[in-house]
Parts: structure tokens; C-alpha cells; sequence
């Protein structure tokens, strides 16, 4: 932990670039991170103690420069606020946020290599995030690894992880892929699980499932000679 003195003398996050202006060459590097933070403003609706970012500049002083950032496709912290004094991030500096580092980093493999299993798993590790996230669906063959890996920051090293959804039981969260629709388009989609595997479902696909408990309800009222729109009221 830096000392007050050496913290005052670091740039603040309105001095310091909010990205490394890179742009992506895959759509998916937008949509499926974006998926995720969508899902997670669902399930932690009600937590103000946690900050998910797409493509947002994370600076740090364990590299060789604090104002030289790595840019994550996607990051979560916990323990830090929703909004920065009321604000919107511009980047994140882990001197400003109590030296809380992102719990998880994800890194979206794409026709052009950008070090995600050396040189970016290398900064992660000295950083000291805890789950580092690599999803490969397309080039894995080329790169020697798998389409999706979960690995584990354990002893200074990253170890990767077995299963599928993988548990993270400090975030409080599984990760892993299903078959999913956007846009009307099928695709394979990165989701939130929970602690007994199940995915967690888009605010409209809960909708659906609701409607569709409905509908099943009726058919049954109806077979039992009920008419669903015409149930006798309560009058107590």
C-alpha cells in the first residue's frame, strides 16, 4: 500500500487517458462483456459495492509506469462504488479507489494476438487480480489453449481452473458460456451463474418464463373445466 505522501504526488483520473483509444476488431469484444455488466446491473441490483467496466483504462503502480494502464476488455471490482462520488469513471485508478485491484479481468482473444496469455497475464498477476478470464472461441486452435479458461491467481501465479460453469465463491458469482439469442441471432454467450450452476437469465427471458407459467396455468384451469378469465373473486 502506497503512502499518503506518494499517493498525492500520482495523476488523478481526470489528468490520465480513459483508454488506450485501440480499436476493437470484433464485435463480440463489445456485445458479450456488455452482456454481462447488463446481467450483472440484474442480479446485484440492489448492491452499491461493486463496478463493472467495458474497455475502460485501469492504472496502477505496479508496473513501470502509473500513468501506462492496461486496458481490460472487462473488469469487476468489489468493495468499491457503484458511481465515484456520485460520478461516472472516466478510468480507474486503483490509488483512488482505496487500493482496491479488479477482482476478475476478462480478455477477449481476437485475429490479432494481444498477449492475453503472457504479457497481459503477467501485469494481472503482479497487479494481484484474483480471476483472470480467457475467452478464445475462434482462435484457440492457433494459440494452443482452450475456447474458455478460468484461471486463478494462487501463490503469485495464475493456475488454471477445472469446470465449467466455474464457481468463484469471493466474488459470489460462476462464469462460463451457453447457447443463447441476441438480436434475434443465436450465439454463444458469456453469463453469470450461481453456486448450484444455474445460468442466470436476461431480466426478459425471466418475462418469458413468467408468461410462460401463465400460459401453462390456464391450459390446466381449463381442463378442469375453470375459465382462467373468469375465476371467482375473494370477497372474504
Amino acid at each position: 500500500m502506497l503512502s499518503p505522501d506518494l499517493k498525492n504526488a500520482l495523476p488523478s483520473t481526470d489528468e490520465l487517458p480513459c483508454s488506450d483509444d485501440t480499436p476493437v476488431d470484433n464485435e463480440d469484444q463489445n456485445l458479450l462483456p456488455n452482456v454481462l455488466l447488463f446481467l450483472l446491473n440484474s442480479i446485484w441490483a440492489n448492491r452499491i459495492d461493486w463496478f463493472f467496466a467495458v474497455d475502460m483504462a485501469v492504472y496502477h503502480t505496479t508496473g513501470v509506469n502509473p500513468r501506462v494502464p492496461v486496458v481490460p476488455d472487462a473488469f469487476l471490482s468489489v468493495g468499491v462504488e457503484r458511481k465515484k462520488g456520485g460520478k461516472s469513471r472516466k478510468s480507474y485508478a486503483v490509488w483512488e479507489e482505496n487500493d482496491v485491484v479488479p477482482i476478475l479481468t476478462l480478455e477477449m482473444v481476437s485475429h490479432t494476438p494481444g498477449g492475453e496469455y503472457d504479457e497481459k497475464m503477467a501485469i494481472y498477476a503482479k497487479l494481484g487480480v484474483l480471476y483472470y478470464v480467457i475467452y478464445n472461441p475462434e482462435y484457440w486452435r492457433r494459440d494452443q489453449h482452450q475456447p474458455f479458461e478460468v484461471y486463478k491467481l494462487v501463490n503469485g501465479s495464475y493456475q488454471l481452473q477445472i469446470g465449467e460453469p466455474y464457481w468463484m465463491s469471493e466474488v459470489g458469482l460462476g462464469i462460463g458460456r451457453y447457447q443463447g439469442i441476441v438480436a434475434g441471432i443465436q450465439q454463444e454467450l458469456l453469463a453469470w451463474y450461481n453456486q448450484q450452476g444455474d445460468r442466470y437469465l436476461m431480466p426478459e427471458e425471466q418475462a418469458q418464463q413468467e408468461r410462460t407459467r401463465a400460459e401453462q396455468l390456464a391450459q390446466y384451469l381449463r381442463s378442469l373445466g375453470i375459465d382462467p378469465d373468469n375465476l371467482p373473486s375473494d370477497q372474504g
